[in-house]
């Protein structure tokens, strides 16, 4: 089969290979899936970056944890059935060497989710990481319809599969975005209400459309943000964190305290089980009615320029590759 790997951590031109690799057989409760279009994320390019001091987890990796395409072959124990079926793939390369940037990837049978007809192996192919994490953090708290979610990033990758999972789910959606000029790019069908982080007091302009404050906070930058989340929570407010800038990450602990926040932290590849399942269930049901939507594109063969433009930022924080046929 034709895929990219790497033996070694560095840059993406310097570590990134394409070429001929045996094909995968599927093992036992396992399913083989042709693909075509591999999801792209921040994540897969920190593990080949080897970011903070992480080293390499096997001799080689194929990168890449989200994927569509077709299942061509099942291993023992699975309904021979799934054979033929469209599907999308999350976890291909969470704690395993060979994700879907290639023409073929093996992953447990369940975490081949069935794919509608009438969706793009695109839309596919964006739901893994970006869509399970935003399930996450909108949902791991409990239902969310009649609140205010503040989505924090909501251009982002997590972000704006946050919006939309939490419009979707009958929450009002306020969001922020870092610069005035992005403010042109918010869908005003998912959010209620956009405040840019660089006007004079966005806490302000937050609580003007949030006067007691909101229930929940989608978090990208915690380290950025904690002073204004703060100011902006209701009483027993959630603040549902995935990443932050500093690795020490200050938050002012007692006026949270006394607003009785919960501060939850999110890392996708070891959410439960079971929370992963019921994420592909409600993404593909939030997809199917049309509530979200696909990220860029790049040839396989460009796999290096398309792990650049995720370093630097670029695509939203998600990227889509083409898989040849």
């Amino acid at each position: 089969m034709l895929a990219s790997w790497y033996d070694e951590q560095g840059p993406a031109a310097d570590v990134l290979h394409v070429g001929e690799l045996p094909d995968p057989v599927p093992g036992p409760g396992e399913v083989r899936v042709r693909v075509t279009v591999s999801g792209l994320n921040p994540g897969d390019t920190k593990k080949r970056r080897g970011w903070l001091g992480s080293s390499m987890p096997f001799p080689r990796v194929i990168p890449h944890s989200d994927a569509a395409g077709v299942i061509d072959a099942v291993g023992a124990g699975v309904d021979a059935h799934r054979a033929g079926q469209r599907v999308w793939v999350y976890g291909a390369q969470s704690y395993r060497p060979f994700g879907t940037a290639a023409q073929y990837t093996v992953v447990p049978d369940h975490q081949a989710a069935p794919l509608p007809d009438h969706l793009s192996d695109e839309l596919g192919a964006s739901l893994g990481i970006p869509g399970i994490t935003a399930h996450r953090t909108v949902f791991a708290d409990g239902p969310v319809d009649g609140q205010l979610v503040l989505v924090h990033g909501v251009l982002g990758g997590v972000g704006s599969l946050a919006a939309r999972l939490a419009h979707w789910a009958g929450a009002t959606v306020i969001a922020t975005v870092r610069r005035t000029p992005d403010l042109d790019h918010i869908d005003p069908a998912v959010v209620s209400h956009a405040i840019a982080l660089d006007t004079g007091d966005p806490a302000a302009a937050i609580r003007s459309y949030a006067p007691r404050g909101v229930d929940r906070i989608i978090e990208v930058a915690l380290s950025d943000n904690a002073d204004l989340d703060n100011a902006v929570v209701a009483n027993n407010a959630v603040i549902a964190a995935y990443a932050t800038r500093t690795d020490r990450t200050e938050i002012p602990f007692w006026p949270l305290l006394f607003n009785n926040v919960t501060l939850r932290l999110l890392g996708s590849d070891d959410f439960p089980a079971e929370a992963k399942r019921q994420a592909a269930r409600d993404l593909t049901s939030s997809a199917a009615v049309g509530a979200l939507t696909v990220a860029d594109r790049y040839p396989l063969d460009d796999i290096a320029k398309a792990h650049d433009r995720v370093d630097a930022g670029g695509g939203h924080g998600r990227i889509l590759l083409t898989i040849p046929q």
